[in-house]
């Protein structure tokens, strides 16, 4: 096992748990593999749930997509990481393009992930999905009044909408598939129209949600499970999710995925990692944190069949990462804070 350097830490924390029942697992003599993990969240009883069906024990050391690629970077062969999890795709393509991922094959995996969803050399797959929505408060607004992306430059919107940062990768990977499907000038008239109309600014998507459900704002967009997050906890809030562009280019997606560093020690017990979450444990992978299956043989929790079905972007997923420079700079030239 390689050591890792203490002049590394980029601000990450480790974590060396061992075995509890309810998550990071450890102690025993079997196979063992280090994830650089960016989700903390939602998932800690299917990794448990790993150890237990392979024997196979992981170690998480958990910081931000970026962070964490950073470190795989700078780390090189030395790195002990054998497993790069992150909650963007971006992150995923950067490290690839960055010679940080190797290519496995997995006949299992390319049955099980969609092929938007997955890097078409094999270096990364996604694990869940996750909708960009436009969310609404339903004491206010018609869902009908409701179309695309572009549709809330519109001036009916004027001091009305709520959007994240320029800062957010997932603000990012929107106006980047927004690029890859009707290039940069018409993304740039997307983000200028939105920005025409005085939106308000806010740090996280669960902002965003609490604040339409207040009516600080009408509507917003966010990431889909955070709206699902507050109505399991309070079904009557005035919550409501659109599935923007069913008649132009389907709802934009971004997945939470993971690839095997070029670094592994052990690639067959970290490939098996990624079979595990994409079959097997599917289902405890994603529902703790409300997202969609990328296993489109296993369904969704029941909050999310009760916002029914919709059209996917079937734009590779990959491409957001190609074009997310493009996208800061459209949202640094339009004034988007």
């Amino acid at each position: 096992m390689r050591l890792r350097s203490p002049l590394l830490t980029l601000g990450l924390v480790a974590l060396p748990l061992l075995v509890s029942g309810c998550g990071i697992v450890g102690g025993s003599d079997g196979p063992a593999i280090q994830v650089f993990s960016a989700r903390s969240y939602g998932a800690e009883q299917a990794y448990a749930r790993f150890t237990e069906e392979t024997g196979i024990e992981v170690e998480f050391l958990n910081g931000s997509d970026a962070e964490l690629r950073e470190r795989l970077q700078a780390e090189g062969e030395d790195s002990e990481a054998d497993v790069y999890l992150t909650v963007d795709v971006a992150n995923l393509s950067l490290a690839a393009e960055q010679d940080l991922l190797q290519p496995v094959e997995s006949s299992e995996l390319e049955a099980t992930v969609p092929a938007s969803l997955r890097d078409p050399e094999g270096r990364w797959y996604g694990l869940s999905e996750r909708a960009r929505v436009i969310i609404y408060n339903t004491d206010e607004v018609d869902p009908s009044e409701l179309s695309t992306y572009a549709a809330l430059g519109d001036p009916q919107w004027q001091d009305r909408i709520c959007f994240r940062t320029s800062t957010s990768a997932y603000t990012q990977s929107l106006v980047a598939s927004f690029i890859a499907n009707d290039g940069p000038e018409a993304a740039a008239e997307v983000v200028e129209g939105w920005l025409a109309n005085d939106p308000q600014i806010l740090a996280n998507d669960t902002e965003i949600v609490r604040t339409v459900a207040a009516g600080g704002c009408d509507v917003g967009i966010t990431n889909h499970y955070y709206v699902a997050r507050e109505l399991a906890q309070d079904p009557d809030l005035p919550l409501g999710i659109a599935f923007p562009n069913q008649e132009t280019t389907g709802t934009h997606v971004n997945i939470s995925g993971a690839g095997v560093t070029r670094s592994a020690d052990d690639v067959p017990a970290a490939t098996r990692f990624l079979e595990w979450l994409a079959t097997d444990g599917q289902s405890l992978f994603v529902d703790g944190n409300f997202e969609y299956p990328v296993n489109r043989s296993v369904e969704p929790v029941d909050v999310l069949r009760e916002q029914g079905d919709f059209r996917r972007d079937e734009l590779n997923v990959g491409e957001l990462g190609r074009y997310n420079a493009d996208a800061v700079q459209i949202l640094t030239d339009a004034g988007y804070r």
